[in-house]
């Protein structure tokens, strides 16, 4: 009997090892084809601003670079960085029935929480880039929800600090931050700021980035020749918003500033921000690296439909980006990578 128990038992880890290496060939065999990892696997994916935008572009080739790599069908939804759009975009993507879903958590947890537990009930894997929806993440993590980002906050006080530090001020010094407070989850990086140069002593002006300037930031000149004329004691700006940041030099020049006379932090690397830094109006920037912003939701949304993996939490922002290093990532922001 005991002889008989090991021939059986022997003969089913014979079945299991000709079962798996049946399983590598079959993989090395569709490779060899040219089949791709997760083909056939459809998903909708929000880069957020502006077809053509210096940070949605930028995102935008990461997201298209995993799409190339990964082998996924991906159609592209763009908001001009509008909170009520993406959520109008969001329902149509829904009524699509794809595998996924990448959104931007621009409009907060109370709006677009709803709209996910739909999503899920109808067995679509959601999954966010740039702005946290923790609640949501929370609850749908092991349903693939995860997320690729900085954390707001805690980034919006290592810009303003980084920012003060270098441009020399203290107490008593006037700045002004151009944010979106008026944001649910997005305002928090504004609001790391502003506290944490109001914790420095600082005099802070808040300015409120208006919907016109959030999808065009050529219309934000007005805003600060106004805001400079007014205010010519100013010392520090910090604009919470990369296409903003990107359009410093055109700002600083139309209110006649030259390069130094008034110090500007902001966020996000790109090809026009390099530009800047080299032109002395921009001094330092908080890259957040959008490209992974692209690549790793799609990438995200893939292993959860093909292999049931839980939501990954990635932090992309961590360095901050002045002429000391400019010159080793501006060839990349050139590539539109960085």
């Amino acid at each position: 009997m005991k002889r008989l128990v090991a021939v059986l038992g022997l003969c089913v880890v014979l079945l299991f090892v000709v079962a798996a290496l049946g399983l590598a060939e079959g993989q090395q065999e569709r490779m060899e084809a040219g089949e791709k990892h997760f083909e056939g696997i459809n998903i909708v994916f929000f880069p957020g601003g502006p077809e053509g935008g210096p940070f949605a572009s930028i995102v935008y080739n990461g997201a298209r670079a995993a799409e190339y790599d990964l082998g996924v069908n991906v159609e592209y939804v763009w908001s001009d960085w509008l909170p009520d759009r993406m959520i109008a975009q969001f329902r149509d993507a829904v009524a699509r029935r794809p595998d996924g879903i990448a959104v931007m958590g621009h409009p907060g947890v109370a709006a677009l929480g709803p709209l996910v537990d739909d999503a899920r009930a109808r067995g679509i894997i959601v999954t966010s880039q740039n702005t946290q929806l923790p609640e949501i993440e929370e609850k749908y993590k092991a349903d693939g929800f995860g997320y690729v980002g900085q954390d707001l906050y805690a980034s919006g006080r290592m810009l303003a600090e980084g920012a003060a530090q270098r441009a020399g001020v203290g107490s008593g010094d006037r700045a002004m931050v151009w944010g979106l407070l008026g944001q649910e989850t997005r305002g928090l990086r504004t609001r790391g700021a502003i506290e944490a140069l109001e914790d420095m002593g600082l005099t802070v002006d808040y300015i409120e980035i208006s919907d016109a300037v959030n999808s065009d930031p050529a219309q934000g000149t007005p805003v600060v020749t106004s805001y400079i004329a007014s205010n010519p004691d100013v010392k520090l700006i910090i604009t919470d918003h990369g296409a903003l940041t990107a359009t410093v030099g055109t700002y600083l020049r139309a209110a006649r500033r030259n390069p130094g006379d008034i110090y500007v932090g902001g966020f996000d690397l790109s090809a026009a921000t390099v530009d800047a830094i080299n032109s002395g109006f921009l001094g330092v920037v908080l890259d957040q690296q959008p490209w992974l912003q692209g690549y790793l939701p799609i990438l995200q949304i893939a292993l959860t439909a093909k292999y049931g993996f839980s939501g990954l939490h990635i932090d992309t922002g961590a360095a901050l980006i002045d002429e000391s290093n400019i010159d080793f990532v501006a060839p990349l922001a050139e590539r539109g990578i960085r």
